[in-house]
Parts: structure tokens; C-alpha cells; sequence
């Protein structure tokens, strides 16, 4: 479905023919390449014109309010893209034009620098190149933008590093995203017409199976780069131009893919979890105050102390436990009376004058690397742990450092919920890890078979050669 209001199109002097097309199929978050990895930092033969990546996020949305920043796989949406563009090392800037406050706290805490768009290119019918020119006019050190669509939570970095090539090293002046779908088309008929339907790109006298036809190419609206002179006459496609196929597993659209469980799904098999491969977790370790219990303390006539806590959290424990995963507590002041009231079997650590250091101090005695570690905090004092592991969490309601450092914000409060919650993430993701696994396995398995097949076939020609 091809986005609306998005400019005219210039007629083509220039079409590249599946130049973006990734090279087979596999690969997964540790096949990602900076343009830093690349030598393409800033005196390494990046060229000079500056490229900026712009992420259009208006605050009003008809369909889901505030649906930029809404929470996907336990990331804001607009998270999403602006990691991948982050991590692509090809941007000499990265930016979110937004009318919201919200929208641009959130996009600080992934690192974009912000411009505040003016309400004449914030309303319902403003359409996103009026928003781009609205940019450029205040930026003039911007030569080429990619415009990358919010609502493209799948982008890899590897997609914009192949896009900035096109643009920078082979002089195209404008690239955008395509999909290859198969799917037959027919003609409209209008209720009252007195006509039939007509195919319009088959013949269903000789119906092509899948594999058969190579399928055609759809815009995604993923991103759209152009050099800032087509923008400036009020294009966002023209000149010399080329297309980007991206993979069909990466395209995912929320304007479109609309229930948002299925598109979380889709997030944790396809997306991009940064630079590093996901590992297996296995160790949780969580704060007591503010994320087992809800931070509050009663105390009665008799100066005894109370807490609550949920039992969902409970069973989320154990569920861990079960999985084979330590799971181990810790808390700033002394409430082991507390956690022996509870029994919940877990190792715990109270009166911890340095979370950090005793995280560090458990991580080597278990000889765990980082990326084998999870951790659910919610306070200043959890920082640093959540920066540290490798799987990082706070509850909805915790403190705005402690979101901003975590890797995952849960939709549940402290001491409603939200271990079972960061539970139930932490299998997804060990999902995606054993898939991965998998896929690795068979792609091994099939090149051993290859190779074996190729040695049996030297053999045997040696052998006729004998005979």
C-alpha cells in the first residue's frame, strides 16, 4: 500500500533494477554492519555532502493516540527506527520532527535531536514532504535526507547502510523502499456497473504457481532519500533514481499491520535488537522495592512493617526457575524479614550500599558474560545495572533515568505484575535465540552435506579415472 500524500513524482531518467536487493536469506542481529565498521567515519572516505536521517512523528493519530511512542515488544515505537539508524553509522545526524512533548522526550532518550515542527505541517491533511521541506528550510547543512517511516519497526541498519551507498557512492538522487509481493490483481467493479471484472496481471487460463513467478515490486514505505534539490521543487522521487528491496519479513507497516500483538510477534522474530547477538539468559536479577513489591511500606500501631506484592509475580519466578534460569534479589535496605515471610527460595542481597558491585560480584561467580544477564529495576540506584546487562527491564511506573537506561519498559506497575511481564519477555526472546540457533544449525548442516556430496562426486571421477 503505497503511503498517501507523499509528492509528485518526477518522470524517471535513471531506474536501478534490483540493485538493493540483500544477497540470500539468512543472517541475523550479529550480521550488522556500522558505516563506522565499515571505514566510513567522518575523514575515512565518507563523502562530505551531510546525510541526515528525519523521522516524521506527528502527536495526533487518529487511529492510535500517540502511536508513535506506544510501547512495542516493550520498546516505543519510534524506538524501533531510530536504534537502527543509530547503529548504521551512515548518518551524520539523526532526527525526529514533532509537534509533542512526549514524542520528543522520547526521542532524546534514543539520542535524535529534535525539531519542533510548526503547526502549519501538524494537521491531519499536512502531508510528510511539506514536513521535510518545513526541516530543510531551518537546517540548511543538510544535503540528502532519508525520511524513515515510524511505523517500519523491523528496519536493519544493513538496509541503510545499502541505501546510503546508493546515494553517496553511486550518485543516485533519490532511493526508496520496495517489497516483492505475489498477489494476483483484478479490476474494480463499482456496485451499479454493468460489467465484469478483469485480471490484471495474469492469465487465469494459465495460473503461475508462487515459485514460478517472480512477483511484483510495491512501495513499503519504509524510508524515502532524496538529495535536498528534488525536495526543494517538491519531490520526493525523481531524478536519478533507484529502488531498495527489502526483505518480506522486514517489511511490516503498524499502519497497516494494525493489532498490535501480531505486529509485537513479527517485531521479536524480525527486528533489530542492536549490534550484539541476543545470548540465553540466565540470570534475572531484580530489585525488591518498586518492582517485586509496589514501593510502599505500611507500618502498624506496633512499628511493624508491611509490604504487598502480587501473586503473578510469583509464578513468574518460578516459571524462570523452571526454565532453568538463577533468579536472585536485591534491595537498598534491610528487608530480609520480609523476603523470609515470602519463601521464595531466591538468593538475595539487602543492605546493598552498590547494586552494581554486587551484580558484577554474581556475574563472575556464576562466569556469566553480560549478555547472560537480566536485570529489573527501578530507580536511580538501578542504573547502572541496567546499562550493564545484557537484558534490561523497569516497570511502568518506574523513574524517568531508570526508563531511559532500560532496554525494556513493561506495561505493568512495580508490584502488579511486572516480574510475570519481564518474564514473559524474556521467553520471547529466548524464542528468537533458539530459532536463530536453528537456522544456523540446518544452514551448517546443508554445507556439510554440500561439501560431503562435492568430495563423494571427486571421488567417484577419480575412481572411473582409476578404472
Amino acid at each position: 500500500m503505497a503511503p498517501p500524500r507523499r509528492g509528485t513524482t518526477l518522470p524517471s531518467m535513471h531506474v536501478r533494477r534490483g540493485e538493493g536487493r540483500p544477497a540470500g536469506r539468512g543472517g541475523g542481529e550479529g550480521e550488522e554492519q556500522s558505516g563506522a565498521e565499515r571505514g566510513m567515519e567522518a575523514g575515512e572516505g565518507r563523502p562530505h555532502a551531510h546525510l541526515a536521517a528525519l523521522v516524521l512523528a506527528r502527536g495526533g493519530s487518529k487511529g492510535i493516540p500517540l502511536k508513535n511512542i506506544k510501547l512495542l515488544a516493550g520498546v516505543p515505537l519510534i524506538g524501533w527506527v531510530l536504534r537502527a539508524a543509530s547503529d548504521a553509522g551512515v548518518f551524520h545526524s539523526v532526527w525526529v520532527s514533532t509537534d509533542h512533548d512526549e514524542i520528543e522526550k522520547v526521542a532524546k532518550q534514543f539520542g535524535a535531536q529534535v525539531h519542533r515542527r510548526s503547526p502549519e505541517v501538524s494537521q491531519d491533511s499536512s502531508t510528510s514532504l511539506e514536513a521535510i521541506r518545513e526541516f530543510l528550510n531551518h537546517h540548511h547543512e543538510v544535503d540528502i535526507v532519508g525520511n524513515i517511516q515510524a511505523t517500519s519497526p523491523c528496519l536493519h541498519p544493513s538496509d541503510l547502510i545499502k541505501v546510503a551507498d546508493l546515494i553517496q557512492k553511486e550518485g543516485f538522487d533519490s532511493v526508496f523502499s520496495v517489497v516483492r509481493r505475489h498477489q494476483f490483481r483484478w479490476s474494480e467493479v463499482k456496485k451499479g456497473e454493468n460489467k465484469m471484472t478483469e485480471p490484471q496481471n495474469l492469465n487465469p487460463a494459465k495460473r503461475y504457481r508462487r515459485q514460478d513467478w517472480p512477483g511484483e515490486l510495491y512501495e513499503n514505505g519504509s524510508f524515502y532519500f532524496a538529495r535536498r534539490h528534488l525536495i526543494e521543487k517538491g519531490y520526493l522521487q525523481g531524478g536519478k533514481m533507484a529502488y531498495y528491496e527489502m526483505r518480506a519479513e522486514h517489511s511490516v507497516d503498524i499502519d497497516i499491520d494494525i493489532d498490535w500483538p501480531i505486529a509485537e510477534q513479527r517485531v521479536l522474530s524480525f527486528g533489530y535488537f542492536g549490534k550484539e547477538p541476543l545470548k540465553e539468559v540466565k540470570l534475572l536479577v531484580c530489585s525488591i522495592d518498586g518492582c517485586l513489591t509496589n514501593g510502599r511500606i505500611y507500618v502498624t500501631e506496633d512499628q511493624k512493617e508491611m509490604v504487598s506484592y502480587d501473586y503473578r509475580d510469583i509464578v513468574g519466578i518460578n516459571l524462570l526457575k523452571k526454565r532453568g534460569i538463577q533468579v536472585r534479589l536485591i534491595s537498598e535496605r534491610d528487608c530480609s524479614k520480609t523476603l523470609s515471610a515470602m519463601q521464595l527460595g531466591c538468593v538475595a542481597k539487602v543492605s546493598a550500599t552498590n547494586k552494581l558491585q554486587v551484580l558484577e560480584d554474581w556475574q563472575k561467580d556464576m562466569g556469566l558474560s553480560w549478555k547472560e544477564v537480566a536485570y529489573l529495576g527501578n530507580e536511580e540506584s538501578d542504573v547502572e545495572c541496567l546499562k550493564q546487562a545484557g537484558m534490561s527491564g523497569v516497570p511502568a511506573d518506574a523513574c524517568a533515568v531508570a526508563q531511559k537506561a532500560a532496554g525494556y519498559i513493561c506495561k505493568s506497575n512495580g508490584g502488579c505484575g511486572a516480574v510475570r511481564e519481564f518474564a514473559e519477555h524474556i521467553f520471547l526472546l529466548l524464542e528468537k535465540v533458539n530459532s536463530a540457533r536453528k537456522q544456523m544449525e540446518e544452514v551448517s548442516a546443508a554445507g556439510k552435506e554440500m561439501g560431503g556430496n562435492e568430495n563423494s562426486r571427486r571421488g567417484n571421477k577419480e575412481l572411473m579415472k582409476k578404472e
